[in-house]
């Protein structure tokens, strides 16, 4: 396996609230964990959230060693990151209003099992690229009830609205998903900050053209920035049979 994780603050921003955390190595009962973190909310508090989330999570899977089936870990993270959170949005004006997307994924036996909430994707990338995630956003609804092409809802005024965050309500449901890999796959998780600026098809073309996996992020971020930055920008790029011949 080879994997490379990057963030970037962008051009527009100030604070980096996106928050990314890789492990290739066994946690708790999982055999790597990948996370993706998108932070909502006034002053520091989006930045909060997904630092504070991601580590819940990390927290969670390593405690839990009585679980080994991937859903379940990844589903009880989920719960007591979003309750920690909540709680602590209700604690502390400062931090009210405090949300985060989130994207966990885990890699087995020539499967990877994400789960989403919010905006923030997960991409398998081959000889083509294909979004394994659905968008947990307003804009995304209209598109599915046929009320929008995804063309339109690129630049859709409300496309930054989201519909499932962590640390929103007491309880939140995230949506999973299972997908078989091939050889030749490469997994890529990332935030809105990214998929705003580049299209699937030039960040398909991006991630092809260069072998390595870190050469690839790197220019991901690159292209990102070029075609404007306006959010923080997060990728995690894995090869999961990277090494292997």
């Amino acid at each position: 396996m080879k994997s490379f994780a990057i963030t970037d603050v962008g051009k527009r921003r100030e604070l980096n609230e996106d928050y990314i955390y890789t492990s290739e190595k066994m946690i708790g009962n999982l055999s790597n964990l990948f996370i993706v973190a998108d932070g909502m909310g006034g002053h520091n508090a989006g930045d909060y959230a997904s630092k504070h989330t991601v580590e819940k999570v990390v927290e969670t899977v390593e405690e839990l060693k009585n679980e080994w089936d991937i859903e379940e870990i990844i589903q009880e993270a989920i719960y007591r990151a979003n309750a920690y959170i909540y709680e602590k949005s209700r604690e502390d004006m400062s931090l009210r209003g405090m949300g985060t997307t989130l994207v966990v994924a885990a890699i087995k036996n020539q499967e990877v099992t994400v789960a989403n909430i919010g905006d923030s994707r997960m991409y398998v990338v081959n000889r083509d690229i294909t979004q394994i995630t659905k968008d947990h956003s307003l804009v995304e609804e209209m598109v599915t009830m046929g009320g929008l092409d995804k063309e339109a809802a690129r630049n859709h005024p409300d496309k930054n609205i989201i519909t499932r965050a962590i640390g929103v309500k007491e309880f939140v449901l995230a949506d999973f998903f299972e997908v078989k890999l091939e050889k030749e796959d490469k997994i890529l998780l990332c935030t809105d900050g990214l998929t705003n600026m580049l299209k699937d098809d030039e960040i398909h073309h991006i991630i092809q053209s260069n072998e390595d996996v870190e050469a690839a992020a790197r220019a991901l971020i690159a292209a990102a920035n070029e075609n404007g930055g306006r959010d923080n920008i997060a990728v995690v790029l894995i090869e999961p049979f990277g090494g292997l011949e």
